[in-house]
C-alpha cells in the first residue's frame, strides 16, 4: 500500500511539473526572447545532469554517443525551441493540450518510419485523437493562417517526440534511460550555450527586470526537464511502463488549469476537444500496453530463468 501511494505521489508530481511547463514558458518569454528561454532551459538541464554524465559517459560505447546526441537533439533541443516559438502566439493551455498527441505520433512514426505493425483497433485511437486536435485548432475560430501555423508547430514538436521514442527503442535499447537523458541533455547544452551567448549577454539574466522570467526558465530547465526526467525513469522502474505512461493524461488537465488561473480564454469547445483527444490517446495507449504485456510474456517464455542455476540474468 505504501509503495502504491508513493507511485501515485510521483505520478501527480510529474503531471503537475510537466503540465506547468507550458505556463513557465509564457512567463519566461515576458522579458526574455524565445531563443533565450529555450536555450537557457536546455543549458540549465544539462548542467544539473552533468555529474551523471561524467560518471557514465566513459562506459558508453563510442558508436552510441552520436546516437544519444541525435536523440537529445531531436527529442529535447528542437522541441524546446518549437514550443517557445509556438507559445509566442498561442495559449499555454492549447499548447499543453496538443502535447497529448505525443503517444499518437509514437504509433504513426513507428508504422511509417520504423516498420512497426499496427492493429486495426489502434487506428481508431489515432483517428479519434486527430479529430479532437482538428476541433481544438478551430475551437477559437479562424484568425488567419498564422495562428493555425503556430499551432501546427506544436504538432510537429510532438511528432519529433514520437519519432524519438521509437528511435531510442530501436537504437538505444541497451542503454539505461537515465544515462541517455543525462548525456543527451549535457551534450545538447553545448549548442544551446552558444545560442545563449549569441542572443545576448549573460548579464541580462541578473537584471531586476528579467528576474521573474529568468527564474521561471531556470525552474523549467532544472525541475521541469532534468529532475522530472529522473523521477519519471524512477517511476518506470518502480511501477512499470503502463502506469508511467498515464502521466500523459494528467499534463493537459494541469496546463488548462494554469491557463484558467492566468485568464487565458478557455471555452466549452476546448474542453470537449480535450476529452476527445484524451479518449483517442487512451484507446491507442491501451492497445499499446496490451502489446507490451504480450511481448514481455513472450520474451520471458523464450528466455526463462535457468531452473538448475536459478540465474535470473
Amino acid at each position: 500500500m505504501k509503495q502504491d501511494s508513493g507511485n501515485w505521489s510521483i505520478f501527480i508530481l510529474l503531471s503537475l511539473t510537466w503540465g506547468s511547463s507550458f505556463i513557465l514558458m509564457k512567463i519566461g518569454m515576458e522579458n526574455l526572447s524565445i531563443y533565450q528561454v529555450a536555450s537557457l532551459r536546455i543549458v540549465s538541464a544539462g548542467l544539473i545532469l552533468f555529474p551523471i554524465t561524467l560518471r557514465h559517459i566513459s562506459r558508453i560505447p563510442p558508436n552510441k554517443i552520436g546516437l544519444i546526441f541525435l536523440s537529445g537533439f531531436m527529442g529535447n533541443f528542437i522541441p524546446a525551441f518549437l514550443f517557445c516559438i509556438a507559445e509566442s502566439r498561442v495559449d499555454s493551455a492549447l499548447a499543453g493540450t496538443l502535447n497529448s498527441l505525443t503517444p499518437i505520433f509514437v504509433i504513426i512514426s513507428g508504422v511509417f518510419f520504423f516498420k512497426i505493425t499496427i492493429a486495426r483497433e489502434k487506428l481508431w485511437g489515432v483517428l479519434i485523437a486527430f479529430a479532437g486536435s482538428i476541433l481544438l485548432l478551430f475551437s477559437k475560430g479562424i484568425k488567419g493562417n498564422t495562428d493555425i501555423s503556430y499551432s501546427l508547430i506544436i504538432v510537429f514538436a510532438t511528432l519529433l517526440y514520437g519519432i524519438n521514442v521509437n528511435f531510442i527503442n530501436k537504437y538505444l535499447h541497451d542503454i539505461g534511460s537515465l544515462k541517455i537523458a543525462a548525456i543527451a541533455l549535457s551534450l545538447c547544452a553545448i549548442p544551446a550555450l552558444l545560442i545563449l551567448y549569441l542572443t545576448g549577454n549573460f548579464q541580462i539574466f541578473l537584471e531586476i527586470t528579467t528576474y521573474k522570467s529568468s527564474l521561471a526558465t531556470l525552474t523549467l530547465g532544472v525541475v521541469g526537464t532534468a529532475i522530472a526526467n529522473i523521477l519519471f525513469y524512477g517511476l518506470i522502474k518502480k511501477a512499470g511502463v503502463i502506469f508511467s505512461s498515464m502521466v500523459t493524461y494528467g499534463m493537459p488537465i494541469v496546463a488548462i488549469g494554469w491557463g484558467f488561473i492566468f485568464h487565458e480564454s478557455i471555452g466549452l469547445m476546448q474542453i470537449i476537444s480535450l476529452i476527445i483527444i484524451l479518449a483517442g490517446v487512451y484507446i491507442a495507449s491501451r492497445n499499446i500496453n496490451v502489446w507490451l504485456k504480450s511481448t514481455k510474456q513472450k520474451f520471458y517464455l523464450r528466455f526463462k530463468p535457468n531452473r538448475i542455476s536459478g540465474n535470473l540474468e
